[in-house]
């Protein structure tokens, strides 16, 4: 680890350096031509509070930069099937001009609107994009333990996810209106085997239904493949932490159905802790109180150990930062204690990279031997993932042999989707 580390922390300086003599580097590679996955994850509730529709996915480049949308959420009901958790986002709500991908507003009687028909028209400008419609989440994973737990059951939500989103069978609209626009699944059960969200079902057999679960979406995925003449996608998003990954995961197994994992690399420490601390490492920082603790290099190691073939292994990458106030005695702040979480925009502990990058009064700090960054003031504390650090976690990617990186969540980026960009000049 430590010669992996050096080069980490030389080959970073280097290309930060070559970045910023020539910023427009990194808007002159195409995404799709290269071997690595970049994910990026589209919140279907963005386009209400946050204001993000799919046009600034497109307006700010970043759909260019890309080789996967994944579309969340779509959860899984009591009833064990798949549905919408907003029709009106998903197929009814409308666009204007300015908000439209292709800049033509919708219009009254059209087959399609809402956020489905802005992803058609986003993959129509970027016909290498892969659209994936991700299953569950946080808040969605509550009876995934259930639908997973028979053959019959796992059969009937697979089905009704094929229906629903693969087919684009739509209710109260014709069948077939949605038909083509998504291109996979994503599963997101957070978490089987072990402690998600509250009242979420959680049983043993979680770990041995997760497997059968992902199989049966892979034949039900190839059968519609046959008639398509086309290759669905199967992915899922994966714990960092050891002990879940345990409770509930085939390592091996699960990878013989899935196209790529893509593993939380974020939310390491948070402001539910007392001590100012990283989120999103890519090693221990030395001095680190916690032992053991998280990193993005422990989170891949304890998967490749659990069997999973590293070049499937697509790491996660923070658009957003933990914070913690109230730190007094000086210093950098890291490791200090604080009072409690930061003030938040929209949640208190948690902001995007687009604000914190403008906070004034701030000092960056960087640990190019962890990759880690921060923010500090004297008193407040933002973790920090700004284009440098991207760039030193893509410089890991591809020293490790892994896959690609998964971005959570693009309405985090600023206007010029300069994260994204920066993703991508590091896996061109």
């Amino acid at each position: 680890m430590r010669s992996l580390t050096r080069r980490l922390v030389a080959a970073a300086a280097a290309t930060v350096t070559l970045v910023a003599a020539a910023p427009g580097a990194a808007q002159a590679h195409d995404a799709h031509g290269s071997k690595y996955v970049k994910v990026g994850y589209f919140t279907q509730w963005g386009i209400y509070g946050r204001g993000f529709p799919l046009a600034k996915v497109q307006n700010s480049g970043a759909a260019a930069k890309l080789t996967h949308l994944n579309y969340a959420f779509g959860p899984v009901t009591a009833a064990g099937v798949c549905d919408s958790a907003d029709p009106w986002a998903d197929w009814g709500t409308s666009f204007s001009d300015a908000n439209s991908v292709d800049g033509v507003g919708d219009v009254a009687g059209q087959p399609l609107a809402g956020n489905l028909h802005q992803l058609a028209e986003l993959k129509a400008k970027n016909p290498k994009l892969r659209v994936l419609i991700s299953l569950g989440g946080w808040s969605g994973s509550a009876y995934f333990s259930d639908a997973a737990l028979t053959d019959a059951s796992r059969k009937k939500l697979v089905s009704s996810c094929v229906d629903l989103w693969l087919k684009g069978n739509l209710p109260g609209l014709p069948a077939g209106v949605a038909a083509g626009i998504f291109d996979g699944v994503d599963l997101d059960w957070e978490w089987p085997g072990s402690e998600g969200n509250a009242g979420n079902v959680i049983r043993p057999a979680d770990k041995q239904n997760f497997t059968l679960l992902a199989a049966e979406f892979r034949a039900q995925l190839d059968k519609l493949g046959k008639s398509t003449r086309e290759h669905y996608d199967l992915t899922a998003f994966l714990p960092a932490a050891p002990a879940k990954i345990d409770a509930g995961f085939e390592g091996r197994k699960i990878f013989n159905y899935l196209d790529f994992g893509t593993v939380q690399g974020y939310d390491f420490h948070g402001s539910w802790e007392p001590r100012a601390n990283q989120q999103s490492s890519i090693f221990v920082p030395k001095g680190a109180p916690d032992n053991p603790d998280f990193s993005a290099d422990n989170a891949i190691n304890a998967w490749t150990k659990a069997g999973a073939p590293k070049s499937k292994l697509v790491l996660g990458l923070p658009y957003y930062s933990q914070g913690w106030t109230g730190i007094t005695g000086g210093g950098n702040g890291r490791f200090a204690t604080a009072t409690g979480a930061a003030k938040g925009l929209y949640a208190d502990g948690t902001e995007d990279y687009k604000t914190v990058k403008t906070l004034p009064g701030f000092k960056v700090y960087r640990d190019w031997a962890a990759g880690n960054s921060w923010l500090f003031d004297g008193t407040t504390f933002w973790t920090y993932d700004d284009p440098a650090q991207m760039l030193q976690k893509t410089l890991y990617i591809r020293a490790k042999g892994l896959g690609g990186a998964m971005m959570w969540s693009l309405d985090g980026d600023d206007d010029n989707a300069s994260l994204t960009k920066a993703v991508s000049f590091g896996l061109s």
